[in-house]
């Protein structure tokens, strides 16, 4: 949810109605009344629709089994389109209401069969999908079509602009949409069913960068913002606004594959495309009730594969990717003119493109798993819940009209909720790989999941079979953004993300009959020139989570990441740090430090890194501390220190000193740094004699000599902030050696060169 400001092996043989619970996706359909329908009663559990009781009568259907070794699929999209008005709307904090709908919205059915395997698919035009709906709907559409509800997904698209079907923050569900819904859900799926014919199938993905960006921006250390229970600890959070001075990074990567699972008939007719995109949702200038951007792309790629004449129609399905913590804008630019017809079209035409060279198999196995995951949620504690209560009473059972009103509720809901079932599936294609999770996923969790996946590629869809709201990398929490004020949809415990990502690639274990790949960094030519120089360790800063980083020198000098590191940005951009083909990673430093212990000598020794500083020189008295020695904290910072010069002095240069004392003996450099570039730096020790050198320019920017301060019984390395905790980093680190020698000019420029990248940028 957004809140938007301004293998199974191929069987043959003839299926019977005595199958074992767990046979692949296919049960018998319940037999027919004496009258030749199913009688169905269905009931809701939610507080919000208790008392709802749907009697349906639908036919029920059963068929044979499909020739051993011929792949069926079958396709419908069922128009639910409310047609009782006002509908209540969720997805901002505040309910909301529309009185009309300016596009039709549809339930996009796809049913896949091997022989011995079939599942379905359905990506509906809905912000939220509560549990308790999926679930219902599951069992009718098991009675209606023999469809295992453990083989059946139901996905919401996120379109903010669709009738609320469940309760969350400010809103309540719609009290008529969930009733008009489910058998129009169920009948999308029976059509899907009945048009089962032979198939063939094929996939891709495609980088489409330009189109999803990372929504969540750190804020600068002086403009931390204050959160719904009054506490002022919003380091980060959404929409900034375009190159909003007090942010200074995006908090996270962007997945930016566009991915699609086509499915034609045997003669290459479209059926349909099921495409996945790590985008939240247009919203702007969408008016509710609205499919958003998701209906358009559909009809869009329709016309471009001309596939508007078949029979039984082509079905384009855009579901929702891991987009927890992405949006269609880019905030580090000027606002570009963008619509949500053209945006959809673009990417279309992306898809379709992408779709051209697709090579089709004519049968692939199928397989699908389903799990839930039992989770706690995080309990506020007795203070809080006091505090929630009164305020919720003074409410006198109306809607909330402000966020703590907003956040109070939900204090009562998450106390009531103490642990929840976290609805997870994986789903082999033939070598593409599926997951489906029922959360608010980031960019990081699913491009983890990818490139861990023992199938390729692999996509991973969200806000499926449920809502568990957002689950941020732990990392992520100490940000205190609007992704982790509890709430039910932004209240799992605080380690959830790890344990989903590691139950969801059990799953595709499962289904594969594969271990998952090993992650494993590739080493370009800078890395392994550093490798050749025998650091004493070496931290690349490649990891997907925290807190340890990883010492790619062989001595397993794990360095600790403090709260406020996050992981997974980008690094400098050049093939020399990864190669070609995998983007360089880096950290982003926004309050935490990085700290190991190597043994090196005070008096010889030197560090090399990259850094990016996104904050503005003018202010604090020193810009951020990238490099220091000393104890944990202890007062007056005793050691060599590399910093940016602030406010106080040598203001946008670097400085060395040994100790926080007299700044008239400090060293400065002379080159005045530009923010949010990427830079180059080496600090070499020789017992008094100091020099830093500064992108590759074999003159150092700091030569001169310095005393030493007196030992100390545990002396630690700290990089993006002081020893004393003082002046930390706020932006990016990459590529962390430490050597116990000092480094000679020569060998620093040569590595630099290796990079390609230009010398520094002075004002």
């Amino acid at each position: 949810m957004c809140v938007t400001t301004p293998t199974s092996a191929h069987s043959s043989g003839r299926r019977s109605a005595h199958w074992s619970g767990d046979r692949r996706g296919l049960r018998p359909a319940r037999p027919a009344t004496a009258a030749g329908t199913a009688g169905i009663l269905i009931r809701y559990a939610r507080p919000a629709w208790v008392g709802i009781a749907l009697l349906l009568s639908l036919g029920s259907k059963s068929w044979g089994a499909a020739p051993a070794g011929v792949f069926r699929a079958g396709a419908f999209a069922m128009d639910v389109t409310p047609t009782n008005f006002p509908v209540t709307i969720n997805g901002g904090f505040l309910a909301a209401y529309a009185d009309r709908a300016y596009d039709p919205l549809q339930a996009r059915c796809l049913v896949l069969d091997d022989g011995a395997t079939r599942v379905g698919l359905c990506v509906l035009d809905s912000c939220l999908i509560p549990r308790e709906f999926a679930d219902a709907a599951k069992r009718a559409i098991e009675a209606a079509t023999g469809l295992a509800p453990d083989r059946v997904m139901i996905s919401a698209t996120h379109a903010h602009s669709a009738p609320a079907l469940m309760t969350i923050l400010g809103a309540d569900a719609d009290p008529h949409y969930p009733r008009f819904l489910l058998p129009r859900l169920v009948e999308g799926f029976r059509q899907a069913v009945s048009n089962l014919a032979p198939a063939r199938v094929g996939w891709t993905a495609v980088a489409a960068p330009h189109h999803t960006h990372t929504r969540v921006w750190v804020r600068r250390p002086d403009r931390i913002e204050t959160n719904p229970f009054g506490e002022r600890s919003v380091r980060a959070n959404m929409h900034p606004g375009y190159e909003n001075p007090d942010v200074i990074a995006p908090a996270g990567p962007s997945d930016p594959a566009l991915s699609l699972l086509s499915v034609q008939t045997r003669d290459g007719r479209p059926l349909a495309v099921l495409a996945n995109y790590s985008m939240h949702y247009f919203g702007d200038g969408i008016r509710p009730v609205s499919a958003d951007y998701y209906g358009m792309f559909a009809d869009r790629l329709t016309a471009l594969l001309g596939a508007t004449n078949g029979s039984p129609a082509f079905v384009g399905i855009m579901s929702q990717g891991t987009s927890g913590d992405q949006q269609w804008m880019d905030y580090s630019r000027p606002r570009r003119a963008m619509d949500v017809r053209t945006y959809a079209h673009e990417l279309a035409q992306i898809a379709h493109n992408a779709l051209q060279p697709v090579q089709y198999r004519d049968w692939v196995p199928l397989a699908m798993r389903d799990r839930d995951l039992p989770l706690p949620t995080r309990q506020p504690s007795q203070e809080r819940l006091a505090w929630a209560r009164r305020l919720v009473d003074t409410m006198s059972g109306r809607l909330p009209k402000s966020l703590p009103e907003v956040y109070a509720r939900e204090q009562l809901w998450l106390s009531d909720h103490p642990t929840v079932p976290v609805k997870l599936q994986a789903l082999r294609v033939g070598e593409l790989g599926l997951t489906m999770i029922s959360a608010e996923v980031f960019a990081v969790s699913g491009l983890k999941i990818k490139a861990l996946s023992p199938l390729q590629p692999t996509f991973n869809i969200e806000l499926a079979n449920g809502e568990d709201g957002y689950i941020p990398p732990p990392e992520h929490h100490a940000l205190g953004s609007y992704n982790t004020w509890a709430c039910r949809s932004a209240g799992l415990d605080v380690q959830a993300e790890p344990k989903i990502v590691e139950a969801v690639l059990a799953l595709l274990e499962e289904v594969s009959g594969r271990p998952r790949r090993k992650w494993t960094p590739v080493h370009g030519p800078y890395a392994r020139a550093v490798l050749a120089a025998k650091p004493v360790a070496y931290w690349r800063l490649e990891e997907f989570s925290g807190p340890l980083a990883h010492d790619a020198s062989g001595h397993d000098l794990g360095a600790v990441c403090e709260p406020g590191v996050v992981f997974y940005l980008e690094g400098p951009e050049s093939p020399a740090f990864s190669g070609t083909n995998d983007v360089n990673r880096a950290a982003l430093f926004a309050g935490g430090r990085m700290r190991a212990a190597p043994r090196v000598a005070r008096d010889r020794y030197s560090v090399e890194f990259w850094f990016w500083n996104g904050l503005s020189n003018s202010v604090r008295s020193v810009t951020g501390c990238l490099f220091s020695r000393g104890q944990v904290n202890a007062y007056g910072a005793a050691g060599d220190q590399l910093t940016i010069g602030g406010a106080r002095a040598a203001e946008g240069r670097l400085c060395l000193a040994n100790g926080a004392g007299d700044v008239s003996l400090m060293l400065t450099g002379r080159t005045e740094l530009v923010e949010k570039t990427w830079n180059h730096a080496t600090l070499v020790r020789d017992g008094r004699r100091v020099a830093v050198f500064l992108n590759g320019n074999p003159t150092p920017e700091i030569n001169g000599e310095l005393d030493l301060a007196e030992p100390a019984e545990r002396e630690w390395l700290f990089f993006g902030g002081r020893s004393d905790g003082a002046f930390g980093l706020e932006g990016r680190l990459d590529e962390v050696a430490v050597y116990d020698r000092a480094l000679e000019s020569d060998e620093i420029v040569a590595r630099y060169r290796l990079t390609g990248l230009p010398g520094a940028r002075s004002r």
